[in-house]
């Protein structure tokens, strides 16, 4: 019989409990959890990408009321209402209008309020050229995310194929771990091929396939 194969919608699990604490980012959530004890209220949130710095966003904009958005959204005339609840600005190493940033940051501080920025590397090396940017960019305090060891990649590929709604077993992710890149976005790409893999033959995802797959 053949095994018909269903695209189901992903479904991305945001919440605190759906965080996995690992050795490589309980230093980035213990900072985080600081608030609102954080340096001036900022911090500044960083990792490689995948790495779970949208989902730790998440977890603070949750509790502290946050309002989030993406850096390449941000405009100047926005600042000033902007600052007027506590903010997530994210991915700003991908680019940002840079006098946006810099009324946001001085309208946040004049309101009290907090500003949480993300990216990847640390934020004296994203690519700003506005002066008194970069110099207030330099001295945040970094709540950093590291690469992933074994056991994070584990329950980060786990969770990669719940959220496309993929029961795999065990012995599957024991199979890919010594196969593949230790990195985050190295376990979205493996888990989105083995997905569409698994819907262009018409089977389930399994350690067959995924030998087939990366075996070529």
């Amino acid at each position: 019989m053949t095994q018909l194969s269903i695209a189901l919608p992903r479904l991305n699990a945001t919440g605190r409990d759906d965080f996995m604490v690992s050795p490589t980012n309980d230093t980035a959530l213990a900072l985080v959890d600081q608030w609102p004890d954080w340096p001036d209220r900022r911090l500044a949130l960083v990792g490689p990408e995948g790495a779970g710095k949208s989902h730790l966003a998440a977890i603070w904009a949750e509790e502290s009321g946050a309002l989030r958005l993406r850096a390449r959204d941000l405009k100047a005339v926005d600042a000033p209402d902007l600052a007027d609840r506590p903010l997530v600005v994210e991915d700003v190493d991908r680019g940002v209008d840079e006098e946006a940033l810099f009324h946001l940051w001085n309208a946040c501080a004049q309101k009290g309020n907090g500003l949480l920025l993300t990216g990847r590397g640390m934020p004296s090396d994203w690519p700003v050229k506005l002066a008194d940017l970069k110099s207030r960019l330099s001295s945040l305090t970094p709540a950093v995310i590291s690469d992933p060891d074994d056991m994070l990649l584990s329950v980060v590929l786990l969770k990669l194929f719940a959220d496309r709604q993929l029961q795999v077993k065990p012995a599957l992710i024991g199979f890919l771990l010594p196969r593949m890149e230790r990195s985050f976005i190295a376990a979205r790409t493996m888990v989105e091929a083995l997905d569409r893999e698994s819907l262009a033959r018409g089977v389930p995802v399994s350690q067959s396939l995924a030998r087939t797959l990366l075996e070529g």
